[in-house]
């Protein structure tokens, strides 16, 4: 498991950091992780990692929204 929450963080940090990756994995999450990762994981594991990527964006940006609004008041 903790293998998988280092994979995310990986992927998490690839798709903040480089838009074009951002791009692929908008485009093809599953192929994009499959490239990060290296290795043949079976489905459930890569779907794993996809959703926890997608969950840690979605947690970020609604963090980064917030402290927007905070901002303006």
């Amino acid at each position: 498991m903790e293998e998988i929450k280092e994979k995310v963080m990986e992927v998490v940090d690839k798709v903040k950091n480089d838009k074009d990756f951002a791009t692929k994995f908008q485009e093809n999450p599953v192929k994009t992780v499959e490239e990060v990762v290296g290795i043949d994981l079976p489905d459930d594991q890569i779907n794993q990692i996809v959703a926890g990527v997608k969950a840690k964006i979605n947690v970020d940006n609604v963090g980064d929204i917030l402290g927007k609004v905070k901002g303006l008041f």
